[in-house]
């Protein structure tokens, strides 16, 4: 993958996080345009993670990494910020939403071929 597909892959998943963070904070902690103090750190966080992150270019979800870099009360936090925002995505950025879905599937399928295959190769192995 060339640096500039990972780099407009790593920003395109910190504008994911940045609208699912937005989203949260506003309908949870009633903020208007700006974040509470909180969310603004789990946002600055997500950032810098996303920014550091060794993975970019293998990696479709933070989720299914094999390497879980978050601090585990953030990794609890953007969990939450995800199951509550994900649903609503569609009526904030219907686009995105279409695109993180897609993904998601691709990767769900990926993975599933990876375990499979893995399963193969460790039968013949134990023959």
């Amino acid at each position: 993958m060339s640096k500039n597909k990972i780099e407009s892959k790593r920003e395109r998943e910190k504008q994911t996080v940045s609208l699912m963070i937005s989203i949260y904070c506003r309908k949870n902690h009633g903020s208007g345009k700006t974040l509470c103090p909180e969310c603004r750190d789990l946002k600055n966080y997500a950032m810098m993670r996303s920014e550091k992150c060794p993975f970019m270019e293998t990696k479709a979800f933070c989720s299914n990494c094999t390497v879980h870099c978050y601090k585990p009360e953030m990794r609890e936090k953007i969990r939450e910020v995800m199951r509550f925002s994900g649903p609503r995505m569609i009526l904030y950025h219907p686009i995105m939403a279409v695109r993180h879905v897609i993904e998601m599937k691709k990767e769900k399928k990926r993975l599933s071929q990876n375990q499979s295959g893995d399963t193969v190769r460790k039968g013949k192995a134990n023959e």
